[in-house]
C-alpha cells in the first residue's frame, strides 16, 4: 500500500505541473490577443488620424460621404464655346466631371443638367483664351463651374476668388456658410485654338 500511495502522490504532483501549464497557456493567449487588440486599435485610429487631415484638406462636403465608399462622378457633355478674345477668334472644348459625395446627389444633378449646363456655358464663354491657358486660370475656373453647379438648386456659395488683399466696395452681409454638395471639378478634356 505504501507504494500505491508513493505512485499517488506522484501522480498528482504531475497532474499539478500540467494543470500549471495549461493556466500559463491560457494567460499567455490572453496577453498576446490583447496586446495585438491593443495594437489594432492604435493603427485604426492612426489611419483615422491620417484621413482626418486629408479630409481637412478637402471641401467639408466630402466629409459626409461614407468612409470606404467610392466618390460618385457625374461626366457632363463636352463643351465647345467661343472664347471672349477680342483680337482673335478663338475656342475652347473643355470636358467636365463633377465629383459628389453620394449617389443620391448625382441624381438630383442629373434632374437639373439643363440648367448646370447652361450656367457652365455662360462660365467658358466669358473666358479668354489667356485665362484658360495658365494653372491658376483652370484653378479658378473648377471653382466657378463648381459654384454654378449647385445654383439651379438654390445652393448659393461664397465667391472663393474674391481677393482678400482689394477693399471691399460693399460690406456684404455674413451667409451662412453652405457646404456644396460638388466636392471636386476635374476637366476630362481641356483644348484651347
Amino acid at each position: 500500500m505504501a507504494t500505491a500511495a508513493a505512485g499517488n502522490d506522484a501522480a498528482v504532483k504531475g497532474g499539478g505541473k500540467k494543470k500549471l501549464i495549461i493556466i500559463v497557456a491560457i494567460v499567455l493567449v490572453v496577453v498576446l490577443v490583447g496586446v495585438a487588440a491593443l495594437l489594432m486599435m492604435k493603427k485604426k485610429s492612426h489611419a483615422d488620424d491620417e484621413e482626418g487631415g486629408a479630409a481637412e484638406e478637402k471641401p467639408a462636403a466630402a466629409a459626409h460621404a461614407k468612409p470606404g465608399t467610392p466618390p460618385t462622378f457625374v461626366p457632363l457633355d463636352p463643351f465647345t464655346v467661343n472664347l471672349a478674345d477680342k483680337e482673335v477668334d478663338r475656342f475652347a472644348q473643355v470636358g467636365i466631371t463633377l465629383e459628389v459625395a453620394d449617389a443620391h446627389f448625382a441624381d438630383q444633378l442629373k434632374a437639373y443638367m439643363p440648367a448646370i449646363r447652361n450656367n457652365v456655358l455662360l462660365v467658358l464663354s466669358h473666358k479668354t483664351s489667356a485665362e484658360l491657358l495658365s494653372a491658376e486660370g483652370k484653378e479658378k475656373l473648377a471653382k466657378e463651374i463648381r459654384r454654378e453647379a449647385v445654383r439651379p438648386m438654390g445652393i448659393e456659395l461664397d465667391d472663393e476668388d474674391e481677393d482678400e488683399d482689394a477693399a471691399p466696395k460693399k460690406k456684404k452681409k455674413k451667409k451662412r456658410q453652405v457646404e456644396s454638395p460638388v466636392t471636386q471639378v476635374l476637366f476630362s478634356t481641356f483644348i484651347v485654338q
